[in-house]
């Protein structure tokens, strides 16, 4: 996946794709897990607004659709789901009333035993996907080029660039939009931002990441579903041979 050249038509592709790609996998209950992830739960944080919080059990569900959508790590589910709900409470208000600063919320949240960056990233993606993308592993691939460090360092690189990224979609559709070359000084910025923002292609940092983890997935799920032909027409081939 070359992220440089991952533009907004891509990025749109992979979006509409992303729930036929869930469904392809055929894990038990991701689905369901991925509409909490992406309906019910932020609902439930925005609703705490103006002091939102997470709870054990949510925490635990989260935790639940990330090793799902991933590599499955049933150490991590437990501790978190062991985790005493009053101290999960605090430390996730904390996170939130740190934000933008995704560094000390992700240093918040990372207090809990089983949350590193990773599942910390989850967590500020559900309430804030404009600011703070998942930390996935196809998407660290794509972005910064490996998925072994998992370190708030490096988090914070891959938060910058995701943002970037989103950014620079949302100015070069802007331009598209009137045919001309916009900047964040024009003065027009701020009346087109108000009439995209209720268009499908105005991205934020996490549409990109589950942009990314679609086409990835995708492209890995039909490398896999030819194997088997490929390995047909070999044997058929040194049939003849003989």
């Amino acid at each position: 996946m070359d992220f440089k050249s991952f533009d907004a038509g891509l990025c749109r592709e992979a979006l509409l794709s992303y729930e036929a790609v869930i469904k392809t996998l055929e894990k038990p209950n991701l689905i369901s897990l991925d509409d909490f992830y992406r309906g019910e739960l932020p609902d439930l944080l925005h609703k705490r607004d103006p002091k939102p919080y997470i709870t054990t059990d949510e925490l635990s569900k989260l935790m639940q659709w990330k090793l799902a959508r991933g590599k499955w790590r049933p150490r991590l589910l437990s501790f978190v789901s062991s985790l005493d709900d009053a101290v999960v409470r605090d430390a996730s208000r904390k996170a939130f009333a740190s934000l933008p600063d995704v560094s000390k919320a992700v240093s918040e949240l990372t207090v809990l035993k089983g949350v590193g960056p990773a599942t910390a990233s989850a967590v500020l993606a559900a309430y804030t996907p404009d600011v703070a993308p998942f930390m996935s592993d196809e998407a660290m691939m794509a972005v910064i080029g490996d998925a072994k460090d998992y370190s708030l360092k490096r988090y914070v690189v891959f938060a910058e660039k995701m943002q970037a990224k989103a950014k620079n979609k949302l100015l070069k559709m802007i331009s598209e939009f009137d045919g001309t070359s916009l900047s964040i000084s024009d003065q027009s910025f701020q009346i087109q931002l108000e009439e995209l923002s209720s268009s499908d292609d105005l991205f934020t940092p996490s549409d990109v990441e589950r942009a990314l983890w679609s086409s990835t997935v995708s492209a890995k799920v039909k490398t896999m579903s030819t194997k088997p032909d490929e390995v047909e027409l070999g044997k058929k081939s040194k049939r003849k041979r003989k």
